[in-house]
């Protein structure tokens, strides 16, 4: 049974075939280890495949990350999909398991576990609002298919005895036929996610790369920027070494903080200044804080307002394009007395402003902690995992997926999509050797709302606002402007999942 479970089942394998090796492994029994996202997932799919499901989860109450996503509202995933939406070592890495199991079904998936969803600009939500909808849908699927769930249990040791696993925990000892860690990763450790699946993946050899705080705030030097706490403001936000070049750059909401810089940008853009961070290179943040126009035009801007309020102090000269307190900010960087009459400003000083509002630099010093990160980069070396399954290339039978993977995504639902499609793909083929595409033809597949109302007429026009990721690992300037999410302006085609 396991030199089959080994195995990888391609699309050219006959019905037949699939149908009588789903057969041999009916009835096997597995352990879950991790109640989140991608092991509820993979529990619920394993146990409709015919496998006895134990999901081991060591807090009180299985699913508590989830409440936390999309501000509390669950974005469980998004219609958009391109390549540099998700980062790896092992390039390329997420793509099969996504594609067979796509964003329209994790739509599908929980509308057959009553959920209705709505679409808002690509970014999918339960029609509720809220995440408490989602986490029910999953433990009452998982109720329905007869996965037994254990709270409160620690896990001590795992290993693998002959042609069984066994799991020893503070509660007894576990064992099951196939095993799969769904442990999360380091991040917001409050929800439950402590780490410990990086030392259970050591226990059977496998490589961690080294976790590193993901989608989290900035931490900058300097006392200037923080005088401008709590404003916020659509910026370009590139991070760079000391030698100029850029590593990654973000268009979005920046919210400026006592601390230094937060926002979905500086999110997006996180785990490569923690990575250079983490190598002891100097790193800088530089924000452009009128990403619409180019230097020339900016030039134009300042000398236009000069004349429009000659009259007036430098400061207000300001204020009629940023916060006033930006304003004073970007003044004092660029050496301007606040006071003086924007009538007098000289040409030189003029250069200067529309150098600082286009490139205002900042020393990175380091992230914010794993607890206030949303996720990590780095975890399990996905080169020792089978792509197509989430199957251990050293260990025929343990699976590995959800957080615990070096696999990363951006903001915007693309890590809990990454849950539902390395979930599925265990637990297929954990249960039943094969990993059919999911619900081809059903008819849940596919069904949102959009939604029309004020809040979603909002979120439109934040969706409008054109925004740019550079990420050098997939080689893609990718714009997520009016034409949608993941059109890439230099090459290569983005799709939105139909």
């Amino acid at each position: 049974a396991y030199e089959i479970a080994s195995c990888l089942v391609g699309p050219e394998m006959c019905i037949r075939d699939r149908k009588r090796m789903a057969e041999n492994f009916r009835g096997r029994k597995g352990i879950i280890i991790g109640g989140g996202a991608s092991g509820l997932m993979a529990a619920i799919t394993a146990a409709e495949q015919g496998a006895a499901v134990t999901v081991i989860e060591h807090t009180a109450r299985p699913g508590k990350k989830i409440l936390s996503t999309g501000n509390g509202k669950c974005n469980l995933t998004n219609l958009y999909m391109d390549p540099s939406f998700y980062r790896s070592d092992e390039k390329g890495f997420w793509g099969t398991a996504i594609r067979n199991f796509p964003p329209k079904a994790a739509v599908a998936f929980f509308r057959n576990l009553g959920v209705l969803t709505m679409d808002r600009g690509g970014y999918v939500y339960p029609m509720s609002g809220q995440a408490q909808t989602v986490l029910d849908a999953l433990l009452r699927g998982a109720k329905r298919a007869g996965v037994k769930i254990v709270t409160g249990c620690e896990v001590e040791k795992a290993g693998r005895k002959k042609e069984h696993f066994e799991v020893t925990t503070n509660l007894g000892t576990f064992t099951g036929d196939f095993l799969i860690l769904a442990c999360g990763s380091k991040a917001a450790k409050a929800t439950g996610s402590d780490g410990s699946g990086y030392e259970l993946a050591k226990q059977f050899g496998h490589r961690i790369i080294k976790p590193l705080p993901a989608l989290v705030q900035l931490r900058c030097e300097g006392d200037l920027l923080p005088k401008a706490s709590g404003v916020r403001v659509d910026a370009l936000v590139s991070i760079q070494t000391a030698d100029g070049k850029t590593a990654a750059k973000d268009r979005g909401e920046l919210q400026i903080t006592d601390y230094g810089i937060s926002g979905i940008p500086v999110f997006q853009v996180s785990r490569y200044a923690a990575k250079l961070l983490d190598q002891k290179k100097k790193v800088l943040a530089s924000l452009n804080f009128l990403p619409d126009l180019d230097e020339t035009k900016v030039r134009y801007l300042l000398r236009e307002q000069r004349e429009v309020l000659s009259g007036e102090t430098a400061e207000d000269f300001l204020s009629g394009i940023f916060n006033k307190k930006l304003a004073s900010v970007l003044l004092k960087a660029a050496k301007i007395q606040t006071d003086k009459k924007a009538g007098l400003l000289t040409s030189e000083e003029l250069e200067r402003l529309g150098a600082t509002i286009r490139e205002f630099k900042i020393p990175v010093k380091e992230t914010n902690p794993f607890e206030q990160a949303q996720i990590c980069t780095g975890g399990v070396d996905t080169a020792e995992i089978e792509a197509e399954t989430m199957q251990s290339k050293r260990v025929p039978g343990l699976y590995i997926v959800g957080e615990l993977l070096d696999v990363d995504g951006i903001c915007g639902g693309y890590n809990l999509q990454w849950a539902w499609s390395s979930g599925y793909a265990a637990g297929c083929h954990a249960a039943a050797g094969i990993v059919p595409g999911y619900l081809k033809n059903s008819r849940a597949a596919g069904k949102t709302m959009t939604f029309s109302g004020a809040e979603g007429n909002r979120t439109q026009g934040k969706q409008e606002r054109k925004k740019h990721t550079y990420d050098p690992d997939q080689s893609a300037h990718t714009s997520r402007g009016p034409r949608g999410r993941g059109h890439k302006e230099k090459g290569g085609k983005a799709s939105k999942s139909r």
